[in-house]
């Protein structure tokens, strides 16, 4: 029981890390434009980061993606050690990116660490007849890295084109002074989605330890069976998130606000509008995406509206490095330290 309690608490944890870590994603434009400070644009954030509980819950209706990620691997193949590897792995990750100023995603970070313990534990890629992977829930993952930045990018591009035809003979003084109202709802959505996203998962790794902890005492249940029994687990899942969201990552606030490209009040609008409709589809489909890759993919979709040089590639081009890596190298520690666990408890 100890353990299981360790092992939430580190969910936990990583919950804040990643609330921190990707509290630039729904406030890098916000900031940029200066249509509100640092300070204030962490607690906006924060507020609707938890008032995604209830969009998931009373409108939404359930939590798919904490779903995805509880049942990403085989049963068989999970046990507390599992687990907890895992969060270590991608705790680790997620501090190493926030040190260097590396907008990953914290959600492939969580899965690589989980399937990579998995796979240490499994000793190979079958037993028993089974995956270690549940491949239904993991390729949707794995194509919507790719995606999730293209859906956004895409949908970005088109809300700018249309916002600039609309616009096109406005006041440039008014125009911009209703973009700079329109971003606190814009950056409010983002915040729902990223709260609704990302809480989800930690739920998902929390039920994954509490299912198995049950099945090894004689209790069978579902993820929506244990979430519905126990309440607490989705409300300080997304607590914790916001929390995290408040004390900031200003290092990716910058990299994300500034580097990729210069960002305007109206382009602000239209990337965080474009990432949060990303986000909502993909709560809907029940699949995990990443938050970080979204919101970058938007912002590209806006740069790439005056023309192509005006995003910064070089930047952009490190970035899905990272992206490319964060999995592999998540999967590879989790399993360097579930080994050695399995050395220290014999």
């Amino acid at each position: 029981m100890s353990f299981l309690i360790v092992i939430i608490i580190l969910a936990l944890i990583f919950d804040y890390i990643n609330g921190f870590h990707d509290a630039a994603n729904s406030i890098a434009t916000i900031v940029s434009t200066k249509v509100l400070t640092p300070f204030q644009a962490v607690l906006w954030a924060a507020v609707f980061n938890f008032a995604a509980f209830f969009i998931s819950r009373y409108i939404i209706g359930e939590f798919k993606i904490g779903n995805t990620i509880a049942s990403s691997v085989h049963p068989d193949f999970i046990n507390l050690e599992v687990i907890f590897s895992g969060l270590i792995a991608a705790i680790c990750w997620n501090l190493l990116t926030w040190w260097f100023g590396i907008p990953s995603s914290s959600s492939h970070t969580l899965l690589g660490g989980f399937m990579g313990a998995a796979l240490a534990h499994a000793g190979a890629l079958s037993r028993n007849g089974h995956d270690v992977i549940n491949y239904a829930k993991v390729v949707p993952t794995f194509l919507f890295i790719f995606l999730a930045p293209f859906i956004g990018m895409i949908v970005a591009f088109i809300i700018t084109i249309i916002i600039l035809n609309i616009c096109r003979r406005a006041n440039p003084y008014r125009a911009d002074n209703w973009f700079r109202r329109l971003q606190l709802l814009s950056s409010a959505l983002l915040s729902l989605g990223h709260g609704g996203n990302d809480a989800q998962k930690v739920m998902g790794i929390i039920g994954a330890a509490m299912i198995f902890y049950q099945k090894a005492h004689g209790h069978n249940m579902t993820f929506m069976q244990f979430i519905n029994a126990n309440m607490w687990v989705p409300l300080a899942s997304f607590t914790a998130i916001a929390l995290g969201t408040m004390s900031g990552g200003w290092k990716i606030v910058k990299t994300m606000g500034t580097r990729i490209t210069k960002v305007t009040p109206l382009e602000g609008v239209s990337a965080e509008t474009a990432g949060a409709i990303t986000l909502f589809i993909s709560e809907k489909l029940g699949i995990p995406v990443s938050t970080t890759h979204t919101i970058t993919g938007s912002i590209i979709g806006v740069g790439a509206t005056k023309r192509l040089s005006a995003v910064r590639w070089g930047v952009t081009i490190n970035l899905l490095w990272a992206w490319v890596l964060t999995i592999p190298v998540s999967a590879l520690l989790a399993a360097v330290v579930y080994f050695i666990i399995h050395l220290i408890r014999g």
